[in-house]
């Protein structure tokens, strides 16, 4: 099959299929949990992790951890913020923190055992830089005498520019981490006024050209597109400083407004939010003008310059999804650690308490922080498949579902080949005897074709608690 190369952004299929939906960081996705899973079914699927390593010697049976580190505390409230975190100027309260962090990583290894080990490690939350130097330097130290950090390993932190300078920039070197990820949504005063954000341009210009003469592997910028006060020719120069800057990746993400659900989304006013043409067309712009300059549109909201290696995997099927977005790493064990973050051990998701109340009760009865989690199905685990193929690589094979699987794929999914319809006459889509294959312009609405495949939202047409796709 082959798909066009130069794909033409039709603004009318942009307002056709910007529904809500799910982001599939997992499938089946986090809201599916159930508090019937516990601490002893998470204890399980650590055990059977560490058997298969200690049966097979070393790391080569269920591959290295990737691990993942939920710091919850920021200096100042970003009103757009739907994260978990705590908003709050008490350092003291990191020192407690990263104590009963220490605590829990004792108590999953009893389960999981020695000897695993890392090839990612990423701190988010919240605002990781919260955390002062020292206290980084000993987390690292910490997980160093706990993990086999692999030397090739991808080690990535969350940075709020205006929380550090270049000489923290030097210490997060040191440390040992060789990827950064700065926060900045929008660069207009006005926009970042409006969701309580300041931070100058020539601030994270500086801090960019000092993490390129540090050597950081990789720099990511994130932006916001449809927040208060934006205009589409506003965030057009927003887009033009970025690329001036030139980071490696670009994280594009869609302003979700449910006030409803977000409290600090109440301090921004409704008349604020640009319409949806506006919206849009900021959208539109932004994939025009960021693959003209030079970036690989890399799926959903990831983009990456020609020459990163996110670029190249997705160049050469290799790219994999995670809780952080897409990933140059295999698809690999999950441990997430801290308050809210959720673990993938196998066939099993878990995820933890949100409050630092539960979180520091559970560990001062040496009980793991539970609240929910979910063991997959059968089916579970054949829909993950076609749907991380589809994320990943905008294909499925049905051959190697059903080599895999034992199952007939078009049987199996007889109601889902059909309801994919109209993306293929809407040019998104192709699809013959031997599977699907996105087109290039069916690469910008691949979450709603993965839906499709999601039984959970067959059964449930209540999608109102997700953003819109777009």
């Amino acid at each position: 099959m082959t798909t066009s190369q130069d794909p033409c952004i039709n603004e009318e299929l942009l307002f056709k299929f910007d529904v809500p939906g799910p982001r599939y960081t997992s499938y089946p996705t986090a809201d599916r949990f159930n508090n019937a899973f516990g601490e002893t079914e998470l204890q399980n699927a650590l055990s059977i992790r560490g058997e298969n390593l200690g049966l097979v010697g070393g790391m080569a049976g269920a591959g290295p951890l990737s691990i993942y580190i939920h710091i919850p505390f920021c200096e100042s409230l970003c009103y757009y913020c739907a994260c978990n975190k705590i908003i709050t100027k008490k350092r003291d309260k990191s020192v407690e923190y990263l104590n009963y962090l220490y605590k829990e990583i004792d108590l999953i290894l009893k389960s999981l055992g020695p000897a695993q080990s890392v090839s990612q490690l990423h701190l988010g939350g919240g605002s990781p830089t919260f955390l002062s130097d020292l206290q980084l330097s000993q987390l690292f130290d910490f997980l160093r005498s706990r993990f086999k950090l692999l030397d090739a390993g991808e080690y990535a932190i969350e940075v709020d520019p205006r929380t550090i300078n270049v000489a923290r920039l030097q210490a997060l070197k040191a440390m040992g981490f060789n990827r950064l990820s700065f926060g900045v949504q929008d660069f207009d005063e006005k926009v970042q006024k409006a969701v309580h954000r300041v931070q100058p341009y020539e601030q994270v210009n500086e801090l960019m050209i000092a993490a390129r003469e540090l050597g950081f592997k990789s720099i990511n910028v994130d932006l916001i597109y449809g927040l208060p006060l934006q205009s589409p020719t506003s965030f057009d120069k927003t887009l033009e400083q970025v690329v001036a800057i030139a980071p490696d990746r670009i994280a594009l993400y869609a302003y979700a407004h449910l006030p409803q659900r977000f409290k600090p989304q109440r301090r921004i006013a409704d008349h604020q939010i640009p319409a949806a043409n506006d919206k849009l067309s900021m959208l539109s712009r932004s994939l025009d003008y960021l693959q003209k300059a030079g970036y690989v549109y890399v799926g959903m909201d990831h983009f990456a310059k020609a020459t990163d290696p996110l670029a190249i995997a997705k160049r050469q099927g290799r790219l994999h999804r995670n809780f952080q977005g897409y990933s140059t790493q295999p698809d690999c064990d999950l441990l997430a650690l801290g308050v809210s973050s959720i673990s993938k051990m196998g066939g099993v998701y878990s995820q933890n308490v949100k409050t630092l109340e539960e979180y520091y009760d559970l560990l001062d009865q040496d009980v793991l922080p539970v609240e929910k989690g979910l063991l997959m199905t059968r089916d579970d685990l054949v829909r993950r498949e076609v749907i991380m193929a589809l994320m990943c690589h905008g294909s499925v094979v049905f051959e190697s579902i059903n080599l895999a699987y034992l199952i007939d794929f078009k049987n199996y999914f007889a109601k889902e080949l059909k309801d994919l319809d109209h993306f293929v006459k809407d040019g998104l889509l192709q699809m013959d005897d031997s599977g699907l294959q996105v087109t290039t312009m069916g690469w910008y609405f691949v979450r709603g074709i993965a839906m499709v495949f999601d039984k959970y939202l067959q059964v449930s047409k209540d999608h109102s608690r997700f953003s819109k796709i777009l």
